[in-house]
């Protein structure tokens, strides 16, 4: 939260600085209402079941959906802490299915258990949580790790969902869904 207050100053002194130069441009817009995230996200998700109910043999014997957790598992940006109640059902159906439920992220290993606390009071089963390790080069770097990893444990990952480009970089996985992030607001 501190960083936001940060980037906002950040931001406030660049805009503040280029009207005082005459070169005023325009700031980003604001992340859209709650309701129309939602929909957004819902619109993107929809598939997502029905997906799984089509392909759920190629899973093999331990098939898995991978989930990224800030903005797609979680509502971080609107409610921190609640579920993002699309996604959730995609987990719950996924898990009441025999499909293990995994998540890879770019928080710190020093957060696991209280990220993995997290995740189950939102209601999550959590059959796998992978974390950023120091030697990450990036986020994307953290996601493809964590998803090779899963699948040299024997997973078949049938989806991988997040709200980034870097959440479904690389591979390891058979259909992605990004959910938005409007142009990276929503990180």
């Amino acid at each position: 939260m501190a960083l936001r207050g940060v980037r906002g100053g950040v931001l406030a002194a660049v805009v503040a600085a280029a009207v005082c130069s005459g070169t005023a441009q325009a700031a980003p817009a604001s992340l859209p209402s709650y309701a129309q995230w939602q929909s957004d996200v819902k619109q993107v998700i929809d598939p997502a079941i029905p997906w799984l109910q089509d392909h759920l043999d190629e899973g093999g014997q331990k098939p898995a959906i991978v989930l990224d957790i800030d903005n797609t598992a979680l509502e971080t940006g609107y409610h921190p802490g609640k579920p993002n109640k699309p996604v959730l059902a995609v987990a719950q159906w996924a898990g009441d299915h025999g499909v293990s439920v995994l998540f890879a992220t770019a928080r710190s290993a020093g957060s696991a258990s209280e990220t993995t606390d997290q995740l189950t009071s939102a209601g999550y089963a959590v059959d796998g949580l992978c974390t950023k390790e120091s030697g990450d080069s990036s986020q994307g770097a953290t996601k493809q790790r964590c998803r090779q990893e899963y699948t040299d444990d024997g997973y078949v990952i049938l989806e991988n969902i997040g709200n980034h480009d870097h959440d479904l970089a690389g591979g390891n996985y058979l259909k992605g869904y990004q959910l938005p992030d409007y142009d990276g607001q929503l990180s």
